[in-house]
């Protein structure tokens, strides 16, 4: 019970100089104080291009009200069940997503890392050892201890702690803490940039589709074509001229037609990749469907920055640099160590727990550089650098952001207004095609004027074709230029982020 007694007392002792370091610590930091950057002040109510007179009125709109924004699944404004399937799927099984999932686990995990200083180290190391001294000392007055054999029990407890006086490892802490927000961030970014990917290949895809359409048909009209010219020309009112000519045109569209399959096959390739499938075991069925885009909710200009993960991520890469101005700082000044160490010892198991068997030893130790040839001034210029480098990648990120809204506000807008244009130009070349074919028929005409009337319908059909899918692609663009269905409230905290993980968070897929 004595021993038990003393125990207790010099653990009192331990403590009371464990508080006292904590009121120390708790008064002490070094390192300038964090202020988030303002971003770039915006005056205008509503997006440049969203606003623009066009003289025609035909085309892709902005919705209404403006103020409104795009919340939660943002491709289901496409009204498209398919793609909404394949987005669900990419958000389980996508590896990038994955990846960034995992790097932003492992950010988490190097916080408890970091607030693991903040306590101390306490290390048990029982040893047994067995010795045994020569017989042939030179030394005659110890000849009782000549040829003796020993035997040292021990059961030693060390206890080491760094006091952070300073506020380096809060400093530490916080760099940590901001870093997996960026982490997070990046997470959240990765997504959007590989559903938004999902979604341009599938519009891509169906593109093809439509294409594939128009280059069968035109196929078949070629085929036909050629039948008629053969056949006139094997009765002797055909001229051959005409039935090379009607060759030419059908391999031209064959040849068309094998490249579309060609490139529809690579869009399902890489969509079967996005969403973690096998591409030999994957396939899309063939659908030939045109698409519109719909009104899309733009939002106000001064929400801009809120709603894009990139400049949510550059701006706590800014906090996290800010913290290592901090941790700069706290190597200038002296690291103290309390260490304590305690037990005991036996030459026998026997006694090796009685009270005259203990050993114990306390003491802090403090230590300094004073000379480091200038190292410590230089790591902080550097970290200051690194700062001012992190600030201006901030601000340039979210100039990216107001001009790649801009960009493919006015993109979707202009190829909406060149579809409708293409659109009439298909009908004419049509009607073209129509009175040639008569003109053709009565004689007037030769075959080759058929051709070419043929050949420009192709190609205002394949320009459509094209405008259409541009058009869907920049909607999709300006979707994820607005940030998807993000917000910058999504973002966990200092706090979630440092927050306890489950281990089957950490667990190895296989």
């Amino acid at each position: 019970m004595t021993m038990l007694r003393t125990i207790r007392r010099e653990g009192k002792l331990a403590a009371a100089v464990v508080l006292a370091s904590a009121a120390l610590v708790s008064g002490c930091r070094v390192g300038p104080a964090y202020h988030a950057p303002t971003p770039p002040a915006v005056t205008a109510p509503n997006y440049k291009e969203s606003t623009v007179n066009f003289h025609d009125q035909d085309g892709w709109k902005v919705a209404s009200p403006q103020e409104a924004a795009i919340r939660g699944n943002w491709w289901e404004i496409f009204n498209e069940p398919e793609l909404n399937t394949l987005e669900e799927q990419l958000n389980a099984n996508n590896q990038s997503v994955q990846l960034a999932y995992q790097n932003y686990m492992a950010a988490r995990a190097t916080i408890a890392e970091a607030r693991s200083q903040y306590w101390p180290q306490i290390t048990f190391g029982p040893s047994w050892s067995r010795s045994h001294t020569s017989a042939n000392t030179g030394n005659n007055s110890s000849t009782n201890s000549r040829g003796t054999t020993n035997s040292l029990w021990s059961l030693p407890i060390d206890v080491s702690w760094t006091p952070d006086f300073w506020g380096k490892i809060r400093n530490e802490v916080r760099e940590a803490q901001y870093t997996a927000q960026a982490n997070a961030a990046d997470l959240a970014l990765e997504k959007l940039s590989m559903q938004a990917t999902l979604a341009e290949d599938y519009f891509e895809l169906r593109g093809q589709d439509q294409l594939r359409g128009v280059l069968a048909a035109t196929v078949d009209a070629d085929q036909k074509a050629l039948d008629l010219n053969q056949g006139a020309y094997d009765t002797g009112t055909g001229d051959y001229a005409a039935v090379v000519e009607a060759k030419g045109a059908l391999e031209s569209a064959k040849v068309s037609l094998v490249n579309v399959d060609l490139s529809r096959a690579q869009y399902e390739h890489a969509i079967a990749m996005l969403v973690g499938k096998v591409a030999t075991d994957f396939s899309i069925p063939v659908r030939a469907q045109i698409y519109t885009p719909p009104p899309i909710p733009v939002g106000v200009p001064s929400q801009l920055a809120e709603r894009r993960p990139d400049v949510a991520q550059a701006e706590r890469t800014l906090a996290a640099a800010n913290a290592t101005i901090g941790i700069g700082y706290g190597a200038f000044f002296p690291q103290v160590t309390l260490s304590a160490e305690g037990g005991t010892e036996s030459s026998t198991t026997g006694h090796l727990l009685d009270w005259p068997s203990r050993v114990w030893s306390i003491g802090p130790s403090a230590s300094q550089v004073i000379f480091d040839g200038g190292l410590y001034r230089a790591e902080l210029h550097q970290y200051e650098a690194e700062y001012n480098a992190d600030l201006a990648t901030y601000r340039q990120t979210v100039l990216t952001a107001f001009q790649q809204v801009e960009d493919y506000l006015v993109a979707t807008r202009n190829y909406s207004l060149q579809v409708v244009h293409q659109q009439d130009a298909v009908k004419l070349a049509r009607q073209s095609l129509d009175l040639e074919t008569a003109r053709y028929s009565t004689g007037v005409d030769p075959y080759i004027d058929v051709v070419t009337a043929q050949t420009t319908l192709l190609g205002d059909q394949v320009t459509l074709n094209t405008l259409q899918v541009e058009e869907m692609l920049s909607a999709v663009q300006l979707v994820q230029a607005l940030g998807g269905g993000w917000n910058l409230s999504q973002l966990p905290t200092p706090q979630q982020a440092g927050a306890k993980v489950p281990g089957s968070a950490y667990t190895m897929q296989h």
